[in-house]
């Protein structure tokens, strides 16, 4: 069931891309993505707060149930609403893009790749552990955890709407892109990532606090990265360059719970699994410094590209 639902999803962000890329400008880019962030942060928030409300009172199962029959409820709206252009005639005027082996030629195109894989490595971390982490190690019940684990992921949404809307006003007031997008996932990455190892070392008040703060900050990445692949892809490519991304990205859903629960196993306390996943939000601020270059449209039309520029601000 899993994998059918991951075989569902996995259209999502190359569609979405694809639109984003065709009908929103550079400077509108950063609040659309902002919306379809908040939208994905939105469901493990209410998922927590009302389903470890549930969970509490009535069991899993119950539960579960429920949450299947409610979602199918998406249907509705789907069938009534969804295209209806013949994919024959979309794919005869579709004008020949980038192979996958000229995206894999950019260095940016690794660079999203890897900085997906750190950001998606923090995100799995607290699907997967921080319920658990907030009823085992700080001794909350089921309920005070269905409130602070929804309002992590509340934190987040709200902070993903406002950065994406601030960062197109700074880039429709004349700044440059490249400045903008990156200043946004570094500054995003790096506090999140000291705001989540002061969670796992202060008191539990502070503790809860340090935990809101790393979700807000987690926003200003969230809202801006996706912008960053549709600028530099454009239309032509964005499919394949966002399919790369995401099988690269997605990775870290195996490895992430893994490494966590293997820590804790043998340690006993939550220490180094925070410290590890705090490691990863530095790591991919610098790839976003680093090995993505400027954001600007790669010239898929040159017969021979130059190599990128290792550093670009």
């Amino acid at each position: 069931m899993r994998i059918v639902l991951g075989v569902g999803e996995s259209v999502a962000y190359p569609g979405y891309s694809k639109i984003l890329a065709m009908h929103c400008q550079e400077g509108r880019r950063g609040f659309a993505n902002a919306l379809i962030a908040s939208g994905l942060a939105l469901g493990p928030s209410f998922g927590l707060l009302f389903g470890g409300t549930l969970v509490a009172h009535v069991g899993w199962r119950p539960f579960f149930t429920g949450l299947g029959l409610v979602s199918l409820l998406w249907l509705i709206p789907w069938v009534r609403w969804m295209p209806t252009t013949d994919m024959a005639t979309l794919a005869g005027n579709r004008k020949s893009g980038p192979g996958m082996r000229e995206i894999l030629g950019q260095r940016s195109a690794w660079g999203t790749c890897v900085g997906l894989f750190f950001a998606n490595y923090f995100l799995y971390f607290m699907v997967t552990w921080l319920p658990f982490y907030l009823v085992r190690e700080r001794h909350l019940s089921m309920t005070a955890m269905a409130k602070i684990g929804g309002g992590f992921f509340l934190a987040a949404a709200l902070s993903a709407s406002i950065c994406g809307w601030l960062s197109d006003r700074w880039i429709l007031a004349g700044s440059r892109p490249t400045f903008v997008r990156k200043m946004f996932m570094v500054c995003g990455g790096v506090s999140a990532g000291i705001f989540l190892l002061a969670c796992v070392l202060a008191p539990l008040g502070w503790s809860i606090a340090f935990l809101m703060l790393t979700g807000a900050s987690f926003g200003l990445t969230s809202s801006n990265m996706w912008a960053i692949t549709q600028t530099l892809a454009g239309s032509q490519a964005v499919g394949r360059w966002c399919g790369l991304q995401l099988f690269v990205g997605n990775s870290s859903g195996v490895v992430a719970p893994a490494v966590a629960g293997f820590l804790l196993d043998r340690t006993g306390h939550f220490f180094w699994p925070f410290l590890i996943v705090s490691l990863c939000l530095w790591l991919g601020a610098l790839t976003w410094i680093f090995i993505v270059g400027p954001i600007e449209p790669v010239d898929w039309t040159a017969k021979k590209r130059r190599l990128e520029p290792v550093y670009a601000v």
